[in-house]
This record gives C-alpha cells, sequence and structure tokens, in this order.
C-alpha cells in the first residue's frame, strides 16, 4: 500500500500560501506540481483540475479541500498539501471557506490504489486533532511532519 508520505514531499508542503481564489489556489497548486513532473506542462495539470472541479466541488466540508484528478503522462501518484494564508470560496458542501488544500493527481488509469490514496487523505482529515496541528504547523516542514506522524501512528 502507497503511503502519503511517499507521494508527497516537503517542497509540495507549504504553509501561508496567498489563495484569492479558488482558480488562483489550482494555479498555484498546478505549478508547484509541475515543477516535479519533468514533462507535464502546468496548463494541463491546472486545466485537468478545473475539469474535475466542474464535475462537483473537491471541498468536502471543515475548511478542507482535496483537488484531485487523473492526469494523462502522469506515471505515479503525487500529492501536494498546502494552507491558504486566507480561506477561499471552494463551494464546498458545507458551504464554508477552504484553507487546507491536500491535493492527488493520479495516473489516467487510476485503480483502486489510487482510491485508498483519497480514502487515507480523507479519513486523515476528516479528524478535527489533525486539521487543528495542519492549521497551527509553524512551517513548511512542520506540515509535512504532521502528515508523516499521523501515517506513523496509524
Amino acid at each position: 500500500m502507497i503511503r502519503l508520505e511517499n507521494i508527497l514531499a516537503p517542497g509540495r508542503s507549504l504553509v501561508n500560501v496567498p489563495g484569492g481564489s479558488k482558480k488562483r489556489v489550482l494555479e498555484q497548486i498546478a505549478n508547484l506540481v509541475a515543477r516535479d513532473l519533468p514533462g507535464l506542462d502546468n496548463q494541463d495539470i491546472f486545466e485537468s483540475l478545473v475539469a474535475r472541479e466542474k464535475l462537483g466541488s473537491t471541498g468536502f466540508g471543515n475548511g478542507i479541500a482535496i483537488p484531485h484528478c487523473r492526469l494523462p503522462g502522469c506515471t505515479a501518484p503525487i500529492s501536494a498539501l498546502l494552507r491558504l494564508d486566507a480561506a477561499v470560496d471552494f463551494d464546498a458542501i458545507d458551504g464554508a471557506p477552504v484553507d487546507l488544500l491536500f491535493v492527488l493527481l493520479v495516473p489516467e488509469a487510476a485503480t483502486d490504489e489510487h482510491l485508498e490514496l483519497l480514502r487515507q487523505i480523507a479519513s486523515m482529515l476528516d479528524r478535527a486533532d489533525v486539521r487543528d496541528r495542519l492549521r497551527h504547523a509553524a512551517d513548511s516542514a512542520s506540515l509535512y511532519q504532521v502528515v508523516v506522524d499521523v501515517q506513523n501512528a496509524s
């Protein structure tokens, strides 16, 4: 089973990311992930994320969103974790603005393994104590460490 810390890197765990709007946040995610995916264009990543959002918001409540999509040309799951400097409207199911985003990009032929990763992310972020620790992480390294700690404890 893939563990989240194996697809998330400290360099893709960022605090105090300027929000602004849902579109702006998705653009920043695309730019961040494109740096670590040679051969994949940030515009393609952005368009894939936007297309997925059009099917239904990935904002699932409590200030959390899990933007995710299948990505042509992506060979292995890759993840990013962002804490925004100010929450943005993400059309979440509870109407609450989003300040924590856990991103998951998977190969086009997504498998049960990828559904399992989404389940792991959702169950981790479903815990109030974990959300609290993520919101109070002092810096990007601490943000990443919360994920590692939570994985190791489960």
